[in-house]
């Protein structure tokens, strides 16, 4: 597995990192606990070096898998999860489903730190990320506390997860950023704006989650398709109704170009975020081994400058059409 590095400070993570949201959260049916212990095991075997979690996946359940599973080889890889929600709202952590508020004061900064640290059988966290910015706290207090867990040895690194350019300036101004996490891909490409741009002045990295359009780039679903209620996309707009099978034009695209490099459309999509910048190290997130082997595969895909420049001509010429959150949820990014 070819491998990056991530922030001035040169974190080196493997070039494809595990999503490991799915395991417990979102993507049903979920797998048993052995076999994704074993999954993620397997991952390791492959190459992986590079995880992804968060307290409020199934909370907290998501990240006691992780830490079961990576619990051997824990100095071998890098564990990142994600802080900003209030759990003690929710009574029962172990069945409950119902939303939590965003919370990043200080003192629930330090009450989630050891929560993850406890689950993750670990005395560090390697990439600690807000998961959402919180507009009641300061940015700059939420930085001095991470800055504070740094000091004490419990957080290496740490990042903001769908924030706005202008906040992550602040952020990093009083703590140093090593990685912001937002959604990019194929079939949303806002980053590019003014995210991109800011990360390359400061020297951050970019860990783009929903690489593969929440599966939408793996060529799985076709214009009838439907999703279950607990599948967290029957929910997004994007994949509803007459504005799924319009999107569909861009599925067909990128299918067809895998057809022409002769490869799948899954490493076609990480392959082309791979080739906007050496510090980008996307998210795919999957259940099965046979996915990681194939994700895996997109950090060989090579595109020349002239495909690359084709891809972006078709690119623009294609409209997706439907937001990529509900609305509730859109309201809570790029602050």
């Amino acid at each position: 597995m070819k491998t990056r590095f991530l922030g001035k400070d040169k974190l080196e993570v493997s070039a494809i990192e595990l999503g490991c949201m799915g395991f417990t959260h979102s993507y049903p049916p979920y797998p048993d606990r052995k076999d994704a212990i074993n999954t993620i095991r397997k991952a390791v075997g492959l190459g992986v070096t590079f995880f992804d979690t968060a307290e409020v996946y199934s909370y907290g359940q998501n990240e006691d898998l992780v830490g079961e599973a990576l619990q051997p080889v824990r100095d071998k890889v890098v564990i990142a999860t994600k802080f900003g929600y209030d759990l003690s709202e929710t009574p029962d952590l172990t069945t409950s489903a119902r939303p939590v508020s965003l919370s990043s004061r200080p003192e629930t900064i330090r009450k989630a730190v050891e929560g993850s640290l406890r689950r993750l059988r670990t005395d560090h966290i390697d990439l600690y990320y807000q998961h959402r910015v919180d507009p009641n706290v300061p940015i700059e207090t939420v930085a001095e506390t991470v800055g504070e867990l740094i000091k004490e040895g419990k957080v290496l690194h740490w990042g903001l997860s769908e924030a706005a350019p202008a906040t992550v300036r602040r952020a990093h101004a009083v703590c140093p950023l090593i990685a912001v996490q937002s959604e990019y891909s194929l079939w949303y490409r806002k980053p590019e704006a003014e995210l991109l741009p800011t990360l390359e002045e400061l020297g951050i990295g970019f860990v783009p989650f929903s690489p593969l359009g929440k599966a939408m780039l793996t060529g799985r679903f076709n214009k009838d398709t439907k999703f279950d209620k607990t599948d967290f996309r029957s929910a997004i707009p994007r994949f509803q109704g007459e504005n799924l099978k319009h999107n569909m034009e861009l599925v067909e695209y990128v299918e067809a170009l895998a057809k022409r490099k002769e490869t799948t459309p899954a490493r076609i999509a990480l392959g082309w975020l791979l080739a906007q910048k050496p510090w980008i190290v996307p998210i795919p997130g999957t259940k099965r081994i046979e996915r990681i082997e194939e994700n895996i595969g997109g950090a060989d895909i090579q595109f020349t400058t002239e495909e690359l420049a084709d891809i972006r001509r078709h690119l623009d010429s294609i409209e997706i059409i439907g937001g990529r959150y509900p609305e509730d949820q859109e309201k809570m990014t790029g602050l």
